[in-house]
């Protein structure tokens, strides 16, 4: 059968429906001889002429392309979306945050940042929690943030703060909350953009030997951080 009849055939059995009590085709009592197909045929796509003639363009034109596909709606949604809100290095961004909370490994953080970072900028203090997460994830380092903060060896402690001498009891409050909304944020996959990659960090009043010989990623605040070549 030719694609146009059968498109016309189809089309004209689905419009039938709508068509008013005085259409000329009708359904035959049981009694009534049967039409030959031709005249069925005929019928058929003289009403299908006539129902294409009052049906408005619009609905034509959907008739023609068919019905979109399901997975091609939510492509044509995904690109039209607003984007997603992007986490940000200021103190707007951060102070509308839910109030953090964690376990040891958050405890641990949150403790590194305030005695290691607290005096600054709060671009300053993601980049420390950026140099602790980068070494969380190195397999040159333990795989926990608690045993990267506590790390030492025969030179002395990873993190200074740790064997210091001081004590360590937090007191500014105010520094203990940002302290906790950083390391909450970065725990939860905040993304590291800031320090690439970076494993080391010193304050410019200090000169350790590794500094000579790791590239440098970036000077933030008052520190300058680098990252371990592999195998180093």
């Amino acid at each position: 059968m030719p694609l146009r009849l059968a498109f016309s055939l189809c089309l004209a059995a689905s419009c039938l429906a709508v068509l008013p009590a005085s259409a000329d085709v009708t359904v035959s009592g049981s009694g009534a001889a049967r039409p030959s197909p031709s005249t069925d045929i005929a019928a058929l796509l003289g009403a299908e002429h006539r129902v294409m003639q009052r049906m408005p363009q619009a609905r034509l034109a959907s008739l023609a392309a068919g019905p979109k596909s399901e997975s091609r709606a939510r492509r044509t949604k995904a690109r039209t979306a607003p984007d997603q809100p992007v986490m940000r290095h200021d103190a707007a961004w951060l102070g509308a945050q839910p109030a953090p909370s964690g376990g040891a490994d958050w405890q641990c953080l949150t403790k590194a940042l305030y005695f290691e970072a607290r005096g600054e900028t709060l671009p300053g203090q993601f980049a420390v929690a950026e140099v602790i997460l980068n070494r969380v994830d190195s397999p040159a380092y333990p795989d926990t943030v608690c045993a990267v903060v506590a790390q030492g060896n025969a030179n002395g402690c990873q993190f200074s703060f740790v064997c210091d001498g001081n004590a360590d009891g937090m007191r500014d409050a105010a520094a203990i909350d940002r302290a906790g909304l950083v390391a909450r944020a970065m725990l939860d996959g905040a993304t590291r953009t800031l320090t690439g990659g970076a494993t080391h960090f010193h304050t410019r009043t200090v000169a350790p030997s590794w500094a000579t010989v790791f590239p440098r990623t970036a000077q933030i605040g008052a520190h300058l951080f680098y990252r371990q070549p592999t195998g180093s």
